[in-house]
């Protein structure tokens, strides 16, 4: 199985992606009230407000998924390393392509970089929550 040092630090990043999940998104919200992002293109009559809200859901939901691919990238190195299989190489492959997808996706570096979203209501944050889901599924597959 996982040996204690692995799972010591699983557990770690664990805690620290839920305290990321539940912090950021006040932060983020704190820091855009106060300095608001520079203009990318000139604003228009007609373009949706974002809603904060979903903005925040997105944003932890986004978190929770950097942890659980961030976990899961753990187990299958730690795997490989056991069974040098080329399957789990391809897993790792596709963990880093996926972690790649939710550091991008995350509301927090489109804010960084000054891009704000449009009012796209619950459409925001569903792709979010489908790949959570297919990450609990595989981490609970991966870990029997």
């Amino acid at each position: 199985m996982i040996s204690k040092s692995l799972k010591r630090t699983l557990v770690s990043l664990a805690i620290l992606a839920v305290l990321l999940a539940v912090a950021m998104p006040s932060v983020i919200s704190q820091e855009v009230q106060q300095n608001p992002p520079p203009q990318q293109n000139p604003p228009r009559d007609d373009a949706p407000e974002p809603d904060e809200g979903m903005l925040m859901i997105k944003t932890g939901v986004s978190f929770i998924n950097i942890l659980l691919i961030v976990l899961l990238l753990f187990l299958y190195v730690d795997i490989y390393r056991k069974v040098h299989s080329e399957f789990t190489f391809g897993l790792i492959l596709l963990m880093i392509v996926l972690l790649m997808y939710a550091i991008s996706s995350n509301p927090a570096l489109h804010r960084t970089f000054g891009y704000r979203g449009a009012g796209l209501g619950p459409f925001l944050i569903l792709p979010d929550v489908f790949t959570t889901v297919a990450l609990i599924v595989l981490l609970r597959l991966s870990n029997k």
